[in-house]
């Protein structure tokens, strides 16, 4: 018996009996050798984390639109904590925490530069419209690697339901799914207190007297109900308050932060960005990466400029648009 099985059977042992085991998982599309040392979803998980997609996570908005200073939040950072709070719900509730970890880091590799105005801006001038949570399955099944990432389907499935209504098929992918909410709304909370588009007054009253005065208390709060509903059953949920709380919360961030507030303020200027960059590369197709051509020879133009606009960084994006439109001596 060599390590990986070792650690199969040590899940058989203590885990759930609504965990996914990883000697269960409904495998790969591609049939590969097994790891002698890490289970299928451990190897999941490093495959994301080795990625070139996972690296430009660091590079990409989370809200705030080329910030000024160092503690505000990037795509990279939300993803750690939502791993962060998705293992630890995990953990409690006995289910697989490789799963859980490999889901969360994946869920927003196909993110496009300058957060949700990146990708507001790709839905409407893609003929195919656009969502980061297909992007990222995109990402790891054929743009990472020579060929994809050949993940588990679990991990796949955990990934483009992570948002939206569809629901993910497994326990874990249900708790990436509560975990992305409770660290965006709480860590964009804390970012616009420092920017000072909020103040600690203006946040929702009837929400905040259940979830709590900090950002701290408010994190724990949500995860310590979601294991006190949850543990030993069958579904991932909250209690019907801290729901109801935690949903008020988030209108009240879409309506006071993620639109109209001076966070937002860039983004006509970068969506613009966006389009003068597509309809370049529309007229001069010969200019997409080669390597991308190579890699998606029978994919039509919009659809490898999707894959690439949707892959940058923001300062790769700002420097592509400056260096093509802007004369020389402007380039600074």
């Amino acid at each position: 018996m060599n390590i990986r099985q070792r650690t199969e059977e040590v899940e058989k042992s203590i885990l759930s009996p609504y965990a996914v085991l990883s000697a269960n998982s409904r495998g790969r599309e591609r049939e590969e050798v097994k790891c002698q040392i890490r289970t299928d979803f451990q190897r999941d998980r490093d495959r994301i984390i080795h990625s070139k997609a996972f690296r430009r996570l660091k590079h990409k908005t989370q809200v705030f639109i080329s910030p000024e200073k160092d503690h505000y939040r990037t795509r990279l950072t939300h993803t750690l904590e939502v791993a962060q709070i998705a293992r630890t719900i995990a953990r409690a509730l006995r289910l697989n925490e490789d799963l859980t970890e490999a889901i969360a880091l994946g869920h927003d590799l196909g993110h496009t530069p300058f957060g949700h105005a990146g990708e507001a801006v790709l839905d409407i001038i893609h003929p195919g419209g656009f969502k980061h949570n297909e992007q990222s399955l995109r990402v790891v099944d054929v743009l990472e690697d020579s060929n994809g990432l050949n993940l588990t389907w679990e991990v796949r499935d955990g990934i483009v339901n992570h948002t939206g209504d569809n629901m993910p098929a497994t326990l874990e992918g249900m708790i990436v799914k509560y975990s992305d909410r409770i660290a965006y709304i709480n860590h964009d909370i804390d970012d616009a207190l420092r920017a000072g588009i909020l103040s600690n007054d203006d946040l929702p009253k009837e929400s905040i007297e259940i979830l709590g005065t900090t950002h701290k208390s408010r994190i724990n709060n949500m995860i310590t109900d979601i294991i006190t509903e949850s543990i030993d059953k069958p579904y991932i949920k909250m209690s019907k308050d801290v729901d109801k709380a935690t949903k008020n919360l988030r209108k009240f961030m879409f309506d006071n932060v993620y639109i109209g507030s001076k966070a937002k303020e860039e983004e006509e200027k970068v969506q613009y960005i966006i389009k003068q960059l597509y309809k370049y590369f529309v007229d001069n197709p010969d200019e997409i990466p080669q390597d991308l051509r190579d890699k998606r020879p029978d994919d039509d133009i919009h659809r490898l400029i999707c894959d690439y606009i949707a892959g940058m960084t923001d300062r790769y994006a700002l420097n592509k648009y400056k260096s093509i439109f802007l004369p020389t001596a402007w380039q600074i």
